[in-house]
């Protein structure tokens, strides 16, 4: 069977785009603090039919609703952990039976939101949490190994706002040498993190770690992206992962999407990116299948 490392080879692949923006289309209200992965509890087959149509319109890999999924999340809103543990498998379980039906082989990343989803209030986009290395290795570790027993195909450590964090997933990663994974980090421009930080140090922090397959942005205006990944690129040969927000900006306190923005990537700039580096593109917040659906018919030109 091929490898997940052996496939990106052979790209560039297009992922899927937003789930929480695709949920809320369809009439879900996701202002709380679990946000999609309350859905895991209250609709999980909403979370199916978006997986399904982001496969239909050729994303070709499927990120779980596990973003803002953890112990301490759902254990506030009162259930057991253990309740908690089998719903963060649920993620899992959704994207591959959608995979499972797909004609062509489709991909099970399992998401790992940052620390800052978790404390609902926008914090992912800021960074600087004020959080011991200890306490970030803890509560990442936790979520990781219970992610891992469901066997996704690799994992996705996104919005990462802050080289720290990128430090204790490191760590965390380190253990779980059988699943391959990739980290994308959420940036404020063209040069840094959501924190203030030089991008390309995160290909400093990953290098060691030998289950780390590829790094990239996400959840960043589509704007700044051709510079963060040639600052990337000029630091290493891993291959490139992209998925940018519409463009708009996130009001925490009212938990909401504000600006105008995309709705498909344009062509030229997906070629600038993959020229740049990216072997796995597709959407963030904002974007959803109509614009997977062009993003593969301009990869499939350029593989």
């Amino acid at each position: 069977m091929t490898s997940f490392a052996s496939w990106l080879a052979q790209g560039p692949w297009p992922i899927d785009g937003g789930l929480s923006g695709e949920l809320e289309k369809r009439g879900h209200n996701l202002a709380d603090k679990l946000w999609s992965a309350r859905l895991l509890r209250d609709a999980p087959e909403a979370i199916a039919e978006v997986h399904q149509d982001y496969v239909d319109a050729g994303g070709r890999v499927i990120i779980t609703a596990s973003y803002q999924a953890s112990r301490t999340g759902f254990v506030a809103t009162g259930m057991t952990e253990a309740q908690a543990d089998d719903l963060m498998k649920l993620s899992i379980t959704l994207a591959k039976d959608v995979a499972a039906k797909a004609p062509e082989k489709v991909w099970v990343a399992a998401s790992v939101g940052p620390y800052g989803a978790v404390l609902g209030g926008g914090q992912e986009y800021v960074g600087n949490y004020g959080v011991a290395h200890e306490d970030l290795v803890r509560f990442h570790r936790e979520r990781i190994e219970v992610l891992a027993s469901a066997n996704p195909d690799v994992f996705a450590c996104e919005t990462i706002p802050d080289l720290d964090e990128v430090r204790a997933l490191v760590e965390v990663l380190a253990d779980f040498p059988h699943i391959p994974a990739w980290i994308t980090m959420s940036a404020q421009d063209g040069d840094s993190t959501c924190a203030g930080q030089g991008i390309g140090h995160l290909a400093e922090i990953v290098k060691d770690c030998e289950s780390i397959v590829a790094i990239g942005i996400n959840c960043t205006m589509p704007e700044h992206v051709t510079s963060l990944l040639r600052k990337l690129s000029a630091k290493t040969s891993l291959p490139l992962v992209v998925y940018p927000n519409a463009g708009r900006v996130w009001d925490g306190e009212n938990m909401c999407w504000i600006g105008e923005g995309h709705t498909t990537l344009p062509t030229k700039i997906v070629s600038e990116w993959v020229t740049a580096g990216a072997t796995l593109i597709g959407g963030c917040c904002g974007l959803g299948p109509d614009a997977i659906t062009q993003l593969e018919k301009d990869l499939a030109q350029l593989r």
